[in-house]
């Protein structure tokens, strides 16, 4: 995890708010897989909504760790009846090599979760103009959205030096420009963050239609039509360009979330190693993983991807796909048991 959760405020629905939608009986897994779920009750159901979420200036609750444990015994628990689908790819998880980054399987790494989620997203917004939750909040977000901007010199070329070298000032003319892609990308309230910093190439992708729906109501009520929405899944990206900046809020973790988690994650590196040019930069977000797991993980990515012949002792030093920044370090922070952490982790890669 990335930190410590605080124990959250109990939720205040908003008057009128419609049911969530019914889950369908069975999930069919990514890529086309047999294996049926039996999903759980709606109070059990309740519980997995519950979890990761934030409270904000939207309306959105706020998730914990007890929360997050009783979702995934939920999902343990329906499981017990039915085998998950595995990932549809050439990766497979090795079961008797577990990562110590894993994440044990939710609900919320399955889409149908999410369109069921967003269905109800949409049918607020339509009735009562809600916009839907702002994942990590919307301090967060505008954090993340002026930090990105701040990382443009290097695309340039700069190299930096250290934190302050960041901050220096940025020639909007020269990244205003920029293709931008944001992977799940919700509601899309990320990508109205940056187009306010300045950026106009702005693309937001995400699997589900709902989603987008929801995104392209949002953009068009606030003003912001020239943003484009398209329903795209990244393990499996029909896109075809490629972008200077992406920027993923919680898509990372979800994907974590799966049962198949650890494979549709070098999936998920490997699809986004293809979508950002060379010299360009990718932003991640996580609840779920502090920044020196994110480092390592993409450590890992690069070793799998050259090779295990380049990782032998005496070999050449394995080639990077990735090289970290900086982090995000104004992020509230906390001292439990003699370890500071915060919250969320801000995380920028620049691509080789």
């Amino acid at each position: 995890m990335a930190g410590i959760r605080l124990t959250p405020e109990e939720p205040e629905m908003p008057v009128g708010t419609p049911p969530r939608p019914q889950l369908p009986a069975s999930v069919a897994g990514a890529g086309g897989g047999s294996g049926g779920l039996e999903m759980a009750s709606d109070d059990e159901r309740s519980v997995a909504a519950d979890s990761w979420s934030v409270r904000s200036e939207y309306g959105s609750t706020l998730d914990d760790d007890q929360r997050y444990a009783d979702a995934a015994e939920v999902l343990a628990a329906a499981s017990a009846s039915a085998n998950f689908p595995s990932a549809a790819s050439d990766y497979c998880s090795d079961k008797e090599d577990q990562d110590p980054g894993d994440v044990e399987g939710s609900m919320l790494g399955l889409q149908s979760y999410w369109d069921a989620s967003y269905s109800e997203d949409l049918a607020n917004f339509q009735e009562h103009g809600h916009a839907g939750e702002i994942w990590f909040g919307a301090d967060v977000m505008d954090t993340v959205a002026v930090w990105t901007k701040s990382l443009c010199n290097i695309i340039q070329g700069g190299i930096p030096s250290g934190p302050d070298s960041i901050k220096s000032e940025v020639d909007e003319q020269l990244f205003s420009n920029y293709p931008v892609l944001d992977v799940g990308t919700g509601n899309g309230l990320l990508l109205q963050a940056l187009a306010k910093q300045g950026f106009r190439d702005l693309t937001g992708t995400d699997y589900s239609e709902g989603a987008v729906e929801l995104a392209r109501n949002l953009a068009t009520r606030d003003g912001f039509d020239s943003i484009k929405f398209l329903v795209d899944d990244i393990l499996e990206t029909k896109l075809d360009r490629k972008f200077k900046i992406i920027t993923d809020k919680g898509t990372l973790d979800a994907i974590g979330l799966h049962p198949d988690g650890r494979a549709k994650r070098i999936m998920y590196w490997e699809s986004v190693s293809n979508l950002v040019e060379p010299g360009g930069i990718v932003v991640v977000t996580s609840c779920n993983h502090t920044k020196d797991e994110l480092l390592q993980e993409v450590e890992d990515f690069s070793k799998r991807k050259f090779g295990k012949e380049n990782m032998d002792e005496g070999a050449r030093p394995v080639s990077q796909i990735f090289r970290y920044i900086d982090h995000v370090r104004t992020y509230p922070t906390i001292m439990f048991g003699g370890v500071e952490g915060s919250q969320v982790s801000t995380v920028a890669f620049q691509r080789m």
